[in-house]
């Protein structure tokens, strides 16, 4: 995803609007864990059924590519959306993009990302 891609997220949320009172999640409230093999992971989910994991590490798009676990170490993640039956869906918030996975995503694009997710 990059600079275009964020500013249509925005261009399409901002023509959609988002209810008043619905608490948007984002990056900051990303719940890490250190995974078995060393990466760090998270699986947010959101009230509409769909989650979004966010990785970074040795094994992940992610820069750079080592083990930590503080998230803070990291400038960008690989991310992946999932439908309520678990079912990889990146493709579906992504035209164009033709993986399960989308590498190197700094917080800004996936706080956009996060918002297009929790509007569907």
């Amino acid at each position: 995803m990059d600079t275009q891609d964020v500013v249509r997220i925005f261009n399409t949320l901002n023509k959609a609007g988002t209810p008043q009172n619905k608490v948007m999640k984002t990056f900051k409230d990303i719940e890490f864990f250190q995974s078995m093999g060393g990466n760090l992971k998270s699986n947010t989910k959101f009230d509409n059924g769909f989650e979004i994991s966010v990785v970074a590490g040795e094994f992940a798009y992610s820069t750079p590519r080592e083990n930590n676990i503080d998230p803070d170490f990291f400038s960008a993640f690989e991310i992946a959306i999932f439908n309520s039956d678990g079912e990889f869906v990146t493709k579906d918030f992504l035209p164009g993009h033709d993986d399960d996975v989308l590498g190197w995503q700094e917080r800004g694009q996936i706080n956009a990302l996060m918002l297009l997710v929790q509007n569907a």
